[in-house]
């Protein structure tokens, strides 16, 4: 067996300015599943990411907020973890390019390139802003482009034609922070001489080993070719800004401070130092590791810094060069529409999670569109809900639904002998694991869906051929029902392990209920075998309910209407969490009437003549007078939230000494507890209380 890969990942780093978009958790889950899938195959992954803290933008930012940079960066980051955990994110490290690590690496970088003979200095005319009398940004000046022509484009790239430029080629400039007419004025600055025929040479190489997608070489061979007067059309790079600024300052350059283009993919770089010195590891060895691979997933507006100046900057300063940059597109809404928040369109990630929304339906959804490419795809609210519905819940996770009731009624939770028909299935799904191993190393995930999504149809089909609903109520058919059922859960956990870099929690779950430890890719060729124990199955995955895919794309409530629902909160001298008031102060006494116990919903149908309620049948641990299991009927008003398989074989919580409630539709003999927002037409959706694994029909809630 081959040694692990020593690989090493990142995500581009956000500006430290505001909340995660949609496009940043798209990325991150895009890097998680190739992450976890070497993760899966035995492979040592160190998995980073950080803040990009620096810049007059941020410096900026912070003076209107009334705060220090250092305080408004910090408030940032101290909001980044609901994100990335709500999301399933396993990054290893989550820093700041504000950190001593990157100031000190950021400074041999530049003091290696500047003994190599590739830092320059020169006195330059800058672009000055009278009304607020300090040097301007790149990205606080704007202007029409030189290149294409389109209008408001930022001071160092269009992002149109893709074009980089200095500000001061850009036609009709303005400054974005006052409107005024910027003044040019000398200032000496430091460069890095890209243009250097060593770095040009360089890149030409580097580019065309297979480091970038192919349609990414096609833009970049455009920016190293040679122009008219026989130069690269790429010019030298600035790297320097003058005081006031946030940032690191140059070695033995008073006032001077690393252009935050410098200084943040570096943050790569800081964020594993920072990793590993808290592991007690040796940083400079780890990266001197011949076999160390290094890989970064970014999106396609970033181009050119993480194309041309990173891998430079890392060659010339005598340090490893990545093995290959990742490029994904850009994510619209609906058929391709622009994302706005006003508008509605905009898909808030943390509202996705507010409203109950499962992210492994997000993750499956973005697994399902993305590609090796550098493609911008779409999210249509329809087509998410069919692919989740009748693609995730419908084909794989009923897999185990169909079987796994089966076998623990009928069989002791025990698996039984395979016939040949099959082990001839199961050979198949086997038979893939090569080709799906190879697509999620290209992070062909769309392809790796469609792949087991075909493979789930091919275990539907053989469900549907053998009936083992119809099975269990013939005599004399035991032995095949056990084969069936026991083909069919080994089937559904190896589309289980097929499935699990996408979906880890859901694969964490299966886990739980098939009693194994955690498992590799590999793992999918062992079978369980004849005799293994398996435990109650418990419902794993809810469909999407349309009404929430409404709620997530509502467009926000109007500023006025705003203001007069917290004015008239305020006024009641209460926060109304859930959009009620706490009801009065109740004593402990109070409290211990309440009789609440655990119950499993063992049946759960639809009521005829009503469209609210759904008859539930509850086993909460209670025997009747002839010994036998005594189970409750009780009629909730959750049918708008939940289809009928949704609960079945779900723990929930009973009211259990409420007392009968006598109904047309029959005797309701408790309550089931379910939560909902106040205002369910701002906040729809009705949640039933479900209890953590573990916890058994007739357990006392206390």
């Amino acid at each position: 067996m081959s040694a692990p890969r020593q690989i090493f990942v990142t995500t581009a780093l956000p500006y430290a300015n505001g909340t995660f978009h949609i496009g940043h958790i798209m990325e991150y889950i895009q890097a998680d599943i190739w992450v976890r899938f070497q993760r899966l195959q035995g492979h040592a992954v160190n998995f980073v990411g950080a803040d990009d803290a620096h810049g007059a933008p941020i410096m900026i930012a912070a003076e209107k907020a009334g705060k220090t940079p250092e305080a408004f960066v910090a408030e940032i980051a101290a909001g980044r973890k609901p994100y990335l955990e709500g999301f399933l994110i396993s990054h290893d490290n989550w820093h700041s390019t504000h950190s001593p690590e990157n100031t000190e690496i950021s400074q041999a970088i530049y003091k290696d390139l500047k003994a190599n003979g590739l830092i320059e200095t020169r006195t330059i005319e800058q672009f000055f802003d009278p009304e607020k009398g300090m040097f301007l940004p790149d990205r606080f000046i704007k202007g029409e482009c030189p290149n294409c022509h389109a209008k408001d484009q930022y001071g160092d790239n269009c992002e149109v034609c893709g074009a980089v430029y200095a500000p001061t080629e850009l036609i009709e400039p303005y400054s974005a922070l006052s409107g005024a007419r910027p003044e040019l004025k000398t200032s000496e600055h430091f460069f890095f001489r890209l243009s250097d025929p060593r770095c040009i040479d360089f890149l030409r190489e580097w580019t065309t080993s297979g480091a970038v997608q192919p349609e990414v070489l096609n833009k970049i061979t455009e920016w190293i070719a040679p122009g008219e007067d026989g130069k690269p059309r790429m010019g030298d790079w600035d790297i320097s800004r003058d005081a006031p600024y946030f940032g690191i300052e140059i070695p033995d350059a008073p006032g001077k401070y690393f252009y935050v283009w410098l200084d943040a993919p570096i943050g790569y770089l800081a964020s594993l130092k920072n990793l590993l010195t808290k592991r007690g590891q040796d940083y400079e060895a780890y990266l001197a590791q011949p076999e160390l691979e290094q890989y970064h997933f970014i999106g396609k507006d970033i181009i050119t810094f993480h194309t041309l100046f990173w891998p430079a900057l890392l060659k010339f300063s005598g340090r490893k060069v990545p093995d290959a940059v990742f490029v994904h597109g850009f994510l619209t809404v609906n058929n391709g529409e622009k994302m706005s928040k006003s508008r509605g369109t905009g898909l808030d990630p943390l509202k996705y999670l507010r409203l109950g929304m499962n992210p492994e339906w997000l993750r499956y959804y973005l697994a399902a569109k993305l590609s090796g490419r550098n493609e911008d795809i779409d999210f249509n609210a329809d087509d998410f809900m069919a692919r989740v519905n009748a693609d995730l819940v419908g084909k794989f996770v009923n897999i185990a639904s169909r079987a796994a009731g089966f076998i623990s009624k009928r069989f002791g939770g025990r698996l039984g002998v395979i016939a040949p028909d099959g082990d001839q299935l199961l050979t198949y799904l086997r038979d893939a694991l090569p080709d799906l191993a190879l697509l999620y190393e290209q992070r062909e995930t769309a392809k790796v869906v469609r792949e087991v999504m075909a493979l789930c149809d091919r275990v539907n089909a053989y469900v549907d051929q053998n009936k083992p609903w119809e099975l269990a109520k013939k005599e004399g058919m035991d032995e095949r029902l056990h084969d069936v059922c026991s083909t069919c859960i080994e089937a559904f956990r190896i589309l289980t392990i097929y499935l699990k870099p996408i979906l880890p929690k859901l694969a964490a779950d299966v886990a739980l209920f098939l009693m194994l430890p955690p498992e590799r890719f590999e793992d999918a060729l062992k079978p369980l075998g004849a005799g293994a124990q398996i435990g109650d199955y418990q419902h794993l995955m809810q469909r999407v309910d349309a009404r929430q895919l409404d709620a997530l794309f509502e467009p926000p409530v109007a500023a006025p209407q705003a203001l007069s629902a917290i004015n008239t909160e305020a006024s009641s001298g209460s926060q109304a969490p859930g959009g009620e008031p706490l009801a009065p102060t109740i004593t402990i006494d109070d409290f211990a009437r309440i009789d609440l116990r655990i119950a499993k919903i063992v049946e759960c149908e639809k009521v005829e003549g009503s469209t609210k309620l759904l008859r539930l049948t509850l086993d909460a641990g209670e025997t009747g007078a002839d010994g036998q299991p005594k189970l409750r009927n009780v009629f909730s008003g959750i049918a708008s939230a939940y289809q009928p398989a949704d609960l079945k074989g779900k723990l929930t919580v009973l009211v259990a000494n409420l007392a009968p409630r006598k109904m047309k539709f029959g005797l309701s003999e408790g309550m089931v507890l379910a939560a909902s927002h106040g205002d369910e037409k701002a906040n729809p959706g009705i949640y039933v209380l479900e209890p953590t694994p573990g916890a058994q029909p007739g357990m006392r809630v206390r």
